[in-house]
């Protein structure tokens, strides 16, 4: 491989699984009189020994020509991404599928009030790799040779330099390259989690001068990039960042307004620090447990509503803030939160599922507080049956992610205390499966249907027989499984009562 240091060479071994789908590619194009480069992530995660299944191109070739050449290469074409110049398609070889994609080469950006980037095709690879964000992002392979060892390696803006380094860093002037793509300072955040890297002070100073300039980009795709940063193994140093250099003002402001002064007796904790140790606490939580949201999780997939509920989860406390004598209080923020949840989650176009999802966890965070007060870790402390029953009622199809929030939100330094709650969720989980067990709680359901309702009462369908149904599932929580002639008797004399 020509130019290319031994050191590099060991690196981009990781590639090798994938030289043959890459040197018949670059013999299509190649025979077509067109250049392809392996190129972006592609090339910086082989360097970094991170193995992968998709592999970046870019090329000289128009996007009709691209879809030609990839219809000789595979079955798998799809062109959703023709108007930014990409043609995709999926190739199996030796067990494994590869992703690819083939971008022609490009210099977009936008105007001062577009959402979206205005697409000129360039004519050379480095105009191409210019155009990206980072330097590590804007090293490439010329692979138009399909033969291995004729592979060019190509960096024209020390990337390498960069990646051993570990500095983020942009190709052009920082203020022309956000400029170009604001989205670009929101990246830097990501990856500065994801590759654990440091973000170039003049890079970071850019982003500080720029960060209004995010305001012009969709909220889809500022969504987009928050959600990949959340979905890094350690989101910290990126969220830092956004709030450091203003970004989070903008895209998340609940966020920073976290961060809440101290009073001059510390008598409580910082909220923006705590929620971000609840965040780091709950990934962690979130791979070693096998089931999220009662689904096996054996390969733990980071969890977006989990990490989302996590670093939300006080965002009410700055709005409900109060004292009460010297003693500061929160009263309600789990409401008060909730609602500012699902409003900024609306906001940045996440789904309903996202939404209701990690409002509903929020809104149910402090809930296990009263199960603690009254336990000291015997058997017959905490709640009653009935309590336990209400709590995975309304839990629903969250409730392990309510488990993994609720030990994660202690976060005190009171090795007593945190011993003693976390017995008592233990205790409280135990209670749960115990009552599962032998209740059948994950179908919690009255012990009469609608129509079994209708045939007793003699009623026709409407708002009474849903009345009806919430009586009997109250009944349900509060004495467990009836038998069916109790559940008609007690029917009988709630419809009985009514009537009086």
């Amino acid at each position: 491989m020509s130019n290319v240091s031994h050191a590099q060479q060991t690196a981009l071994a990781s590639l090798l699984s994938a030289g043959p789908v890459i040197g018949e590619l670059g013999r299509l194009f190649a025979e077509a009189g067109q250049q392809l480069y392996l190129v972006g992530g592609s090339v910086r995660d082989a360097l970094l020994g991170v193995p992968g299944h998709d592999l970046d191109f870019t090329t000289s070739a128009r996007p009709d020509e691209t879809q030609r050449i990839l219809n000789l290469f595979t079955d798998t074409v799809w062109d959703v991404g023709r108007d930014f110049g990409t043609i995709s398609a999926q190739k199996t070889h030796d067990g494994h599928d590869w992703l690819i994609e083939i971008t022609t080469f490009r210099t977009d950006s936008y105007r001062s009030t577009s959402r979206k980037p205005d697409v000129i095709f360039g004519k050379t690879v480095e105009d191409d790799l210019m155009r990206r964000d980072f330097t590590v992002n804007a090293m490439a392979l010329d692979v138009s040779s399909g033969n291995l060892a004729d592979w060019r390696f190509v960096d024209p803006y020390h990337g390498m330099d960069d990646l051993e380094a570990r500095t983020l860093r942009t190709p052009a002037a920082p203020e022309i390259s956000f400029g170009d793509d604001p989205l670009r300072m929101m990246r830097a955040a990501r990856f500065s989690s994801q590759l654990c890297f440091e973000v170039a002070p003049v890079t970071r100073q850019a982003m500080t001068e720029m960060a209004e300039r995010i305001r012009i980009i969709s909220a889809e795709r500022v969504r987009d990039e928050l959600s990949k940063l959340l979905l890094t193994d350690t989101p910290r140093p990126g969220l830092d960042l956004l709030v450091a250099t203003g970004l989070a003002d903008i895209v998340l402001p609940e966020l920073p307004a976290m961060r809440l002064e101290r009073d001059e007796h510390m008598r409580h904790k910082d909220v923006y620090e705590h929620s971000l140790t609840v965040l780091d606490q709950a990934i962690a939580l979130e791979k070693s447990r096998d089931y999220v949201d009662g689904h096996p999780n054996p390969d733990h997939r980071p969890d977006l509503i989990v990490r989302l509920a996590a670093l939300l989860h006080d965002i009410g406390k700055p709005a409900t803030r109060g004292l009460e004598g010297s003693k500061v209080t929160f009263h309600h923020h789990d409401v008060v939160g909730a609602k500012m949840a699902r409003k900024r989650l609306k906001a940045l176009r996440y789904s309903k599922e996202i939404i209701n999802a990690v409002g509903d966890l929020i809104a149910l965070h402090l809930r296990f507080h009263g199960y603690s007060e009254g336990s000291s870790g015997g058997a017959s402390s905490g709640w009653t049956d009935a309590a336990v029953r209400r709590y995975v009622r309304d839990a629903g199809d969250q409730l392990e992610r309510l488990h993994i929030l609720t030990r994660s939100d202690c976060t005190t330094r009171n090795v007593r205390k945190a011993e003693r709650l976390r017995r008592a969720y233990d205790e409280l989980e135990f209670r749960i499966d115990e009552l599962a067990e032998a209740e059948q709680m994950d179908a919690m359901r009255p012990d009469l249907d609608g129509n079994q309702i209708m045939q007793i009462l003699g009623i026709k369908p409407g708002r009474e027989v849903g009345e009806a149904y919430q009586f009997l599932l109250g009944r349900r929580i509060e004495e467990g499984p009836l038998d069916p002639e109790r559940a008609e008797a007690e029917l009988k004399q709630w419809w009985k009562n009514r009537h009086e």
